[in-house]
């Protein structure tokens, strides 16, 4: 049985994790509760079942780094595959493929990728974890009641077209918060008239935290996942002293 939780030991920082594929942010985020012996977890971002990468968590005191930590810039490379659609624009449907799409050429995707440059009206996905009246968005659309919801003001700092094959799009996105990457992918596919629907996501980056040093709980022992968590103090310096202030401004 886990340990039981006493505040004369609980530990308190930030822990950047890597998420696996497969399963929900909140099923990784709480493991640590047993092993940091604190109830109080929570984390800065969720990230969808299908995805995988940085997973910020906040433990015991730090959970009050939440919101700042959530308004960090945040990488993201994903494959879109164009000749697709479903209702959650992501693998957790069978893709359904578009009758009659015709591969776009590479300066119309370049077009279409920069249009949504800067900042934008996206609308979230029907399934996601957005309450309406109190339920989350995702159990509305499973049960098939009408949602609609309003367009969010997001900025999408920049987009590199890593590489475009068809029916394949692979894209390296700096977004701010709130950016729903099925959306985008959505609303290309809708700007190019062939679909589109996310078939890999990672996120690589928050702020300073990175894939590279993030915690698999998966394979670390109690002493590594201690040894990983960060303090309160410097947690926030790591924010304030994030580099490259130009990267948030957008022209």
């Amino acid at each position: 049985m886990p340990t039981p939780v006493t505040d004369a030991s609980a530990i308190d920082g930030v822990v950047n994790l890597y998420k696996p594929a497969g399963r929900s942010s909140a099923h990784y985020v709480y493991r640590l509760r047993p092993i940091l012996n604190q109830r109080k977890v929570g984390h800065a971002g969720t990230l969808d079942p299908f995805a995988e990468g940085v997973l910020i968590a906040c433990v015991g005191r730090a959970t009050k780094l939440v919101e700042r930590i959530m308004n960090l810039p945040k990488r993201y490379r994903t494959t879109i595959r164009l000749d697709v659609t479903n209702d959650t624009f992501d693998t957790e449907q069978p893709f359904v493929p578009v009758a009659d799409a015709v591969p776009p050429a590479r300066v119309t995707v370049e077009a279409a990728v920069a249009n949504i440059v800067g900042t934008i009206q996206q609308v979230p996905p029907v399934f996601s974890a957005i309450r309406v009246g109190g339920r989350f968005s995702y159990h509305l659309a499973k049960q098939g009641r009408p949602i609609e919801h309003k367009a969010r003001s997001v900025t999408i700092y920049d987009i590199t077209i890593e590489s475009y094959q068809w029916p394949r799009l692979e894209l390296t996105i700096r977004c701010g918060r709130g950016t729903y990457i099925r959306a985008i992918a959505r609303d290309l596919g809708q700007a190019l008239a062939c679909g589109g629907a996310c078939e890999t996501l990672i996120r690589e980056s928050v702020g300073p935290f990175v894939l590279e040093d993030a915690l698999n709980i998966l394979e670390a022992d109690p002493a590594q996942v201690r040894s990983a968590v960060i303090p309160i103090e410097r947690a926030a310096r790591l924010i304030e002293n994030l580099p490259g202030s130009d990267f948030l401004r957008v022209s």
